[in-house]
């Protein structure tokens, strides 16, 4: 399996791309099956054939009724980052503990270095930064 967002190799058991750090099955430059670039709203890779009409945006009414929301996110990310709060909201539970283990086994050393990781998540949560605009699920956030 291929990132969607970066077009890297992933093991197909990860839950996000180490190389970029987008949620797996998120992202839409590259093909999920052979990790060309492909053609944006393009319905299949014009290198493998594989169809692409999952890269379509989320408009389940289901799915986005459970949205979360950016400026909580963010806000989160920049007063509660060290301790990975933002992460765990929405979804990224590995990257949430990890920020949160950091912190609690170094006595707090470890948080300043978290805190910096999550007042910057916190801020492309805000503006809205590419990789930064959806949950863990892929639901865009509101």
């Amino acid at each position: 399996m291929y990132c969607k967002n970066c077009g890297q190799q992933i093991d197909d058991n990860a839950a996000f791309c180490t190389n970029c750090g987008f949620a797996k099955n998120t992202g839409n430059k590259y093909c999920p099956n052979c990790g060309k670039e492909i053609i944006p709203g393009a319905a299949v890779c014009t290198n493998c054939g594989f169809a692409l009409a999952q890269n379509a945006p989320v408009t389940d009414a289901a799915a986005l009724s459970g949205q979360k929301e950016k400026l909580i996110a963010g806000l989160l990310g920049i007063f509660l980052g060290g301790l990975g709060i933002h992460n765990f909201y929405l979804g990224f539970n590995k990257r949430a503990l990890i920020q949160l283990l950091v912190t609690l086994l170094t006595c707090g050393f470890g948080g300043s270095v978290m805190g910096i990781w999550g007042l910057i998540e916190g801020i492309f949560y805000l503006i809205g930064k590419e990789g930064y605009t959806a949950d863990a699920n892929g639901v865009p956030l509101k």
